[in-house]
């Protein structure tokens, strides 16, 4: 087959970039040829809260990546359409998670699909997104008309498409491990890489900071900590991503807790070679969010073995089963402070052959089978 996906990949960064790379190696593994198209510009700055958009780190060498596409350029989308239209893929994977891209990838696929050839799928993160603006709903629309088939990773994401395309195929797909990161390291290297001290007991938050995510309810469970038993003075809280709205609130939050030698911040963009360090130092990923699909953070957790503290929130709970692969807290601070140390009294061990077994479910070839089989259903 001859494939293309359509999405954020290198030189841009992040967690679509990362999973759209490793999809396209899954797929050349398997012998299809694959081109990934990118954009040349992906978001106006009044859209990108981080301090840039575009990755430190070396660009892939076994990839066929064009950076051409332009978010806010009608005559690129008209471009680039014709492009894809004439080259007649015979599949195209395209990624939706803001309503802000939907003119542009609508109009793309729009002219794609008047060759009569390619099929469309599109890998849906959100289609109702977390921060709202005017117009999200009447580009979520204009983009799902030329898409064939979806395929979601969370079940309240599925729930979310039927409003906007109830008659078309949809299938939901766990979101697959991220295994491209490097392979899990001990504790102490990790620890000694850090500059962390090996005897502390480590939560940790990873992943850029934003009111969604709750990382203001975590700071509000660290200072509940001393006031329940066991004693819990050696908990230190990593957080460890970039900030992407104002940090003043969170420095201030911070001071008014008191709560400043509890914490290790490293709060600058955390580049992929750098991923596994933080995974790795942690004893537990809590993932405080009062709203979600699905994260990007659960199946890096899988990868690397670390169990889970994750709020009652959107898709999270039935990717972590509660008293096996982590806990479930409710978001709020008594709970989740309440979880923590739960699961510091249950143990490490007590979670991982749960967690071990749990992550086998998680394949890209699981992904890639998922997209052929909705393609032929569509036929």
């Amino acid at each position: 087959m001859r494939i293309v996906i359509i999405g954020p990949a290198h030189p841009l960064r992040g967690g679509l970039a990362s999973y759209n790379e490793r999809l396209a190696k899954e797929f050349l593994s398997q012998g299809h040829s694959v081109s990934i198209y990118t954009f040349s510009l992906q978001y106006p700055g009044f859209l990108f809260p981080g301090t840039t958009q575009f990755s430190t780190e070396p660009p892939p060498t076994d990839l066929d990546i064009h950076v051409k596409i332009n978010s806010i350029n009608p005559f690129n989308w008209i471009s680039i359409g014709n492009e894809l239209r004439k080259s007649k893929p015979d599949i195209i994977i395209v990624r939706y998670w803001l309503p802000f891209m939907g003119p542009c990838l609508g109009t793309i696929l729009r002219l794609v699909k008047k060759n009569k050839h390619t099929k469309v799928v599109c890998i849906a993160d959100n289609i109702i997104p977390h921060e709202k603006r005017i117009g999200d709903s009447a580009f979520t629309k204009y983009f799902v008309k030329p898409i064939d088939a979806f395929i979601t990773m969370s079940e309240k994401v599925l729930n979310d498409l039927k409003l906007f395309a109830p008659t078309k195929p949809v299938k939901f797909v766990a979101h697959p491990l991220y295994d491209n990161f490097g392979e899990k390291i001990s504790k102490e290297e990790a620890r000694r890489r850090l500059k962390i001290d090996n005897e502390a007991l480590i939560i940790l938050f990873f992943g850029f900071i934003r009111k969604y995510k709750g990382l203001d309810i975590l700071l509000d469970s660290m200072s509940l900590l001393h006031n329940l038993q066991p004693p819990t003075s050696n908990i230190k809280l990593l957080i460890a991503g970039e900030f992407y709205e104002d940090r003043k609130a969170y420095d201030d939050q911070i001071e008014n807790l008191g709560i400043k030698d509890s914490l290790v911040l490293r709060t600058d963009f955390i580049p992929d070679s750098e991923v596994k360090y933080y995974l790795c130092a942690a004893d537990v990923v809590v993932q405080p969010y009062r709203s979600a699909t699905q994260s990007g953070v659960t199946p890096l957790a899988y990868h690397f073995e670390k169990p889970m503290i994750v709020t009652n929130v959107g898709g999270l709970p039935s990717l972590v089963p509660d008293n096996k692969v982590g806990l479930i807290a409710e978001p709020n601070a008594n709970s989740i402070a309440e979880k923590i140390v739960e699961y510091f009294e249950k143990g490490e061990a007590h979670f991982l052959p749960h967690l071990i077994e749990e992550k086998k479910k998680y394949t890209w070839n699981n992904m890639t089978d998922s997209i052929f089989e909705i393609i032929k259903s569509n036929q």
